[in-house]
């Protein structure tokens, strides 16, 4: 009776659900994992930038697919960058939900939280430079502050998937250097390219490898165009003429995580 399985959640599980569905020759839909890269480029608006990174980082707390989880910003205009989207992170009032004027709440569970604080961690004990928060805070709940740090480009945090507010910021000096850095990841849901110049920007762009990417905007959800990524990051569209020819051809059973 199940034609299709449609899912929405982490890589691991979606391998084994690929896994599970082979054996009865299902068609699958897998929209999974993501890191991604958040690039600007040396002729970029930074205050369109720093806007546009909060928009990406900061929904939903930075615990989403989408968010961008690797700043890669051009050495030229790094100093300016990190100074103002640090005091833009720094400006968010972390708290409970229900708190008045709470504009940043807490993770999923403290098990989740922890792997945001060791992942930071790791990263300052490799010589990251702190730029804001990076501290667990006191008290009860699940809670982590945004926080924004300097890393090298081997560090292991740029290999994670972050689901929170934490912004890893790491330097280039070629466009080349930059897309060799933000490929570098089995994951390839979403990307975003900040610059003034839209024929650089579509050719940067065309070299990334993600399912969709973002020219000077911060949030891509759109019924209007197709929805998923490549590589580790899933199979298949939704949303779009591509997700509604797929949708076409079968009967979808769907499950979100």
């Amino acid at each position: 009776r199940v034609r299709n399985l449609s899912f929405t959640g982490s890589t691991e599980v979606g391998r084994t659900l690929l896994k599970e569905s082979a054996d009865n020759v299902l068609r699958t839909s897998m929209e999974l994992g993501g890191n991604a890269p958040f690039v600007v480029l040396d002729d970029a608006n930074i205050d369109d930038a720093v806007a546009g990174a909060m928009l990406a980082k900061m929904r939903n707390g930075g615990a989403a697919c989408t968010a961008a989880n690797r700043f890669i910003v051009a050495k030229s205009v790094a100093e300016e960058f990190t100074t103002k989207f640090a005091k833009a992170m720094g400006a968010l009032k972390l708290a409970p939900g229900l708190e008045d004027g709470a504009q940043l709440g807490a993770s999923v569970s403290i098990k989740e939280r922890n792997k945001i604080a060791e992942l930071v961690d790791a990263a300052k004990a490799g010589g990251a430079k702190v730029h804001l928060g990076g501290t667990t805070p006191d008290g009860a709940g699940a809670f982590y502050p945004a926080t924004v740090l300097e890393v090298s480009k081997d560090d292991e945090i740029l290999a994670n998937e972050v689901f929170g507010p934490v912004a890893p910021v790491v330097l280039f000096d070629t466009d080349e250097e930059a897309l060799k850095m933000a490929n570098d990841t089995e994951y390839g849901l979403i990307s975003y390219v900040y610059s003034e110049d839209l024929k650089r920007a579509i050719r940067f762009a065309e070299g990334i490898e993600a399912g969709m990417v973002g020219i000077n905007r911060g949030l891509l959800s759109d019924p209007a165009a197709p929805f998923g990524g490549v590589k580790q990051s899933g199979l298949g569209r939704e949303g779009g003429f591509d997700g509604v020819h797929e949708f076409l051809q079968t009967k979808y059973i769907g499950v979100e995580i």
